[in-house]
């Protein structure tokens, strides 16, 4: 991308047009050699966005929940944008797109934009440049970015890094609570909500989840996070959501914590990025070359993977590949 062309997207992106908003996500998401730049510009534009995080285990009704909630946070004039993170297809590497059947709220709206993205293969329930769209929300002028985990179990822990709150998203049946436990989600939610709680059960899983939760190590200071018992489907309980959105955000500021979660935050997103960069310099020109000979000579048994890795790790630190100064800048 030219100079040019960035400041042409720049200058659409900062008088609010949506194709350009979409523009910039894919060309984030497909991590394009203009991603880098485009960031590093927005970036001051942000820090006035609220990053919610909504995870859980499969068929917990996420997706339901998060509709119902964009068309609160709508009715109250602020502005939300929401990344659902989808399966990635086997063929195309790009979102299946589930979610956007689940997702009803419609488009256009001005104030609401949606974006399905792909997992491509990052394992802790977000995309890999999440984090990244979620900045250009913010940047957009959203008052809340949503996202949603992919929904696949025991490995939704990533959102934890991005988001300012985290809400899970427990049913009654299919021993949701005790999944939740053996996920780790009972130790990273903020908020949890008890979906579908008009079904049998409900009274006995919001017990498990309130005695679960009960284990966690507090102080007398220290955020107790409330179980919302809702009905996403007929909007019951959506209200009482954001109500305890609110109480942690309140919390958050006046104790302190915020700051040291924003911290947190930051952290993961410079590591993360610092880890692409390195990736990408990594394997450009003569990397790729060299492990397309350490597989031939692996086939031939000429020598074991483990020790080529180790051999392939230390000609490419010695050679400079690793070289900050070599960074062109893309990202």
């Amino acid at each position: 991308m030219n100079p040019k062309e960035n400041r042409d997207l720049l200058e659409a992106f900062s008088q609010g047009d949506r194709r350009t908003l979409s523009r910039l996500i894919s060309i984030v998401e497909n991590a394009e050699s203009g991603a880098g730049p485009l960031l590093r510009e927005i970036y001051p534009k942000t820090g006035n966005a609220f990053r919610l995080g909504v995870t859980g285990p499969p068929g917990a009704g996420k997706s339901t929940l998060i509709d119902a909630l964009v068309k609160r946070i709508r009715l109250r004039k602020q502005k939300v944008g929401v990344v659902a993170v989808d399966p990635s297809s086997p063929f195309t590497g790009g979102a299946l797109l589930g979610d956007r059947v689940r997702i009803t709220a419609t488009e256009p709206d001005p104030g609401f934009f949606f974006r399905s993205m792909a997992t491509r293969g990052s394992l802790g329930g977000l995309a890999a440049t999440a984090s990244e769209v979620s900045d250009l929300f913010d940047a957009y002028g959203m008052d809340f970015v949503i996202l949603e985990t992919v929904g696949v179990g025991q490995i939704e822990l990533d959102v934890v890094a991005v988001s300012e709150c985290t809400v899970v998203v427990l049913a009654p049946e299919s021993g949701d609570s005790v999944q939740a436990m053996k996920a780790g989600l009972m130790e990273i939610g903020d908020v949890f909500v008890l979906n579908k709680s008009d079904r049998e059960g409900s009274d006995r899983a919001a017990k498990d989840v309130q005695s679960a939760l009960s284990l966690r190590p507090s102080s007398p200071s220290s955020w107790r996070p409330p179980v919302v018992r809702a009905v996403a489907s007929e909007g019951r309980g959506v209200d009482e959501l954001l109500e305890a959105i609110g109480r942690f955000r309140e919390h958050q500021s006046q104790s302190g914590e915020g700051r040291e979660r924003r911290r947190r935050v930051l952290r993961e997103k410079i590591r993360e990025a610092t880890e692409r960069i390195l990736r990408q310099r990594l394997w450009r020109d003569a990397g790729g070359r060299e492990l397309d000979e350490a597989a031939r000579i692996a086939l031939e048994k000429h020598g074991n993977p483990y020790e080529l890795a180790a051999q392939l790790a230390s000609r490419l630190a010695s050679n400079g590949r690793l070289n900050p100064a070599s960074e062109e800048g893309s990202r």
